[in-house]
């Protein structure tokens, strides 16, 4: 079985993160995993750590960093490391998969786009849509929005999320018939604890993981972790 944390911020490109890339891939060495999706804020989000006033493909490439230098500690030390990001729309968070940079620095100003169109654009070309948290109280969360016929499944399980905003998730998901995936929402490294979406093989990129979300071809754990 295959161990993957699908919802982590690395400081490089999330403002609100408090760990470097290569410190957040050894992590999740130690704990056992045997991949990671680094999903950090995209522009809409103002935890993210790009200027706004460059150039596109410019922010586009620093928003990769993040990513690039995971990948960089993954190669060195045996952990897979994939690619997406975590898009937001007054507050309501859209985590993106199955696309890559060369897609971002194609769809300039797909920043400026509102979330259903967002979402069919992410469709179009290919790419799922698992929304994260998505009953999740803060200050920045002026509503609780839903979208079931936008997304393709829905995260019921966040490490950093109340027992009740997860059994909402999971209520959610359960009655529009979405599919249920976890993540640690991971800003930090270790933590108390750790969710695991759990497969029985080795993808080679977030679309390959994703299809077998689609086909029900994966469990969910969540870990206490002795600090």
């Amino acid at each position: 079985m295959y161990k993957y944390e699908m919802h982590c911020h690395t400081s490089e490109c999330s403002a609100c993160s408090r760990i470097r890339a290569a410190d957040l891939v050894d992590c999740y060495k130690k704990l056992g995993f045997d991949g990671i999706v680094v999903t950090d804020h995209f522009f809409n989000n103002g935890s993210t750590t790009v200027p706004k006033n460059l150039p596109w493909s410019q922010r586009i490439s620093l928003f990769t960093v993040g990513y690039k230098e995971a990948l960089k500690r993954g190669n060195e030390i045996g952990l897979d490391v994939f690619f997406g990001w975590e898009a937001t729309f007054d507050g309501t968070d859209l985590l993106t998969y199955g696309l890559d940079e060369a897609w971002l620095t194609e769809h300039e100003d797909c920043d400026l786009l509102g979330i259903n169109e967002y979402c069919d654009l992410v469709h179009q070309s290919g790419g799922y849509i698992v929304h994260a948290h998505p009953f999740r109280e803060a200050d920045y969360i002026k509503i609780i929005r839903l979208l079931p016929r936008k997304v393709d499944a829905v995260e019921v399980v966040n490490a950093c999320n109340t027992d009740f905003a997860n059994k909402m998730a999971h209520e959610y998901a359960e009655n529009y018939s979405l599919q249920m995936v976890c993540g640690s929402d991971n800003h930090i490294g270790f933590r108390e604890k750790i969710a695991a979406l759990i497969l029985d093989f080795r993808p080679k990129n977030t679309a390959e993981i994703m299809k077998a979300v689609m086909e029900n071809r994966h469990k969910r754990e969540i870990y206490e972790i002795l600090m």
